[in-house]
């Protein structure tokens, strides 16, 4: 009996990949279906298709035209439905300001700190069967998932900053200079607005989460001249096919391991 490809990987979890600020599509992602999907905490339009022969879910977290601010990103319903779709691992790409970093550069952190204000943070918050859960935060950040985006860098000849501290602000604002000066007392090698609860939901819901960043702007205070979308509009132009090869790259490395069984 003639097996389908795709198959051999169904048995497994589906990848799942989120993108923001730049990133609206994958290019490599084949027979895609847009859906829709209910949760308990509303509604995630994703779209389904494959990726290197592996049942991929993509979201855009801002949706395709960026229309919700990363303090309104329903991040419950996101992760919610990557998980009510299978989904096993999350690789997870962000923009971001450089405490350190320069525009161009990438970063995969390793640890963050919560500087939000206003976010719900958690699926239990008391109401549901599970009751009050907390949830371990000692290695918030996958670190199989972290080798495998080091490891595409490599593969794709691209520098990348192997670890770091991601700084959550609310948002949709920019930094003040002396919020960065507090986050570099404390730190925190990059700063942006995504990341958190992101993966504090993904963790929860034990969904292996990592990131690579892009940095797009040196932070407030550290350039020469005010942060502005139209600089960072620039820089994500230029980098946004390197990432997106890397990703392409990450995702190969991972459907890899699960046809040979190694995990």
């Amino acid at each position: 009996m003639t097996q389908n490809p795709h198959d051999r990987l169904e048995t497994h979890g589906l990848l799942g990949v989120i993108a923001g600020t730049g990133f609206y599509d994958l290019p490599e992602l084949t027979e895609i279906e847009s859906i829709v999907v209910d949760t308990t905490f509303g509604q995630a339009k994703c779209q389904i298709g494959f990726l290197h022969g592996r049942k991929t879910v993509f979201l855009s977290r801002h949706g395709v035209d960026h229309s919700a601010p990363p303090h309104l990103v329903n991040y419950r319903a996101n992760i919610a439905a990557m998980k009510k779709l299978g989904v096993s691992e999350i690789l997870a790409i962000n923009v971001v300001g450089g405490l350190g970093p320069q525009s161009g550069e990438l970063v995969v952190v390793d640890d963050f700190i919560d500087f939000t204000k206003s976010r719900v943070n958690t699926f239990f918050d008391g109401s549901t069967p599970e009751g009050v859960v907390h949830a371990d935060m000692g290695e918030p950040f996958d670190q199989r998932l972290r080798a495998v985006w080091i490891n595409a860098c490599e593969k794709a000849q691209t520098p990348v900053i192997s670890t770091g501290i991601y700084g959550a602000f609310e948002g949709p604002r920019f930094e003040t200079r002396a919020e960065i000066r507090a986050a570099q007392a404390m730190g925190v090698t990059v700063v942006g607005m995504t990341v958190v609860p992101e993966v504090i939901l993904a963790n929860e819901l034990a969904i292996p989460y990592a990131c690579i960043s892009l940095v797009v702007n040196p932070a407030t205070g550290l350039g020469t001249q005010p942060v502005t979308i139209e600089e960072i509009n620039v820089v994500i132009a230029q980098g946004s096919e390197t990432v997106k090869k890397i990703l392409a790259l990450a995702a190969q490395s991972l459907a890899t391991l699960q046809d040979q069984g190694a995990y």
